[in-house]
């Protein structure tokens, strides 16, 4: 899964990762929004994902991984618990302009025992912020991983992925040594 706040690029991660054209369920916002949907640090967003995103990898014949963006805004997070049946893990993406807005991500994947990672999403013109400062923020246990990314990257957008697989396998006793860089 690819969860985090409205507009973090859940959908461009996606995008940018799955082999096949991604599946987009986003609609135009409208004025129905206004009071609504917070747009403040996104204002430039006009879209948004009101089911998920999906995509996929095949990393040999018999392994495929399937990507679930979920989206982003409160009144859509029913939808949450359908994209999250059979997830092996999940990628929180965090934008530091709007850092408290992963909080409800977090918090859902530490209440189900979902391992998941932080990758903060550096968009252009935001603060950069010491990862560790960012755990803090988030108050995140040592075990969870909080790296730097960018959503547009193939490559780093595949490092998210493997550290995640990594951290999963390790939280499910499956392997022993930390994520590295592939």
């Amino acid at each position: 899964m690819i969860a985090g706040g409205f507009g973090v690029g859940k959908t461009t991660m996606v995008a940018t990762v799955s082999e096949t054209k991604p599946l987009r369920t986003e609609e135009v916002l409208t004025d129905e929004s206004v009071g609504v949907d917070d747009i403040s640090g996104v204002e430039k967003k006009r879209t948004t994902t009101v089911a998920m995103d999906f995509g996929r990898i095949t990393m040999r014949d018999e392994y495929v991984v399937y990507l679930f963006g979920t989206p982003g805004q409160e009144r859509f997070w029913f939808m949450w618990d359908e994209v999250s049946l059979g997830a092996l893990g999940a990628v929180v993406l965090a934008d530091t302009r709007r850092l408290s807005d992963c909080f409800p991500s977090v918090d859902y994947f530490e209440r189900r025992g979902t391992p998941f990672i932080v990758a903060v999403n550096c968009f252009e013109g935001a603060r950069q912020y010491d990862l560790a400062e960012i755990q803090l923020a988030l108050n995140l246990g040592p075990s969870v991983p909080v790296m730097l990314c960018d959503a547009r990257r193939l490559d780093s957008c595949k490092q998210v992925l493997i550290d995640l697989v990594l951290h999963a396998m390790k939280a499910r006793g499956l392997a022993q040594e930390e994520p590295q860089n592939a």
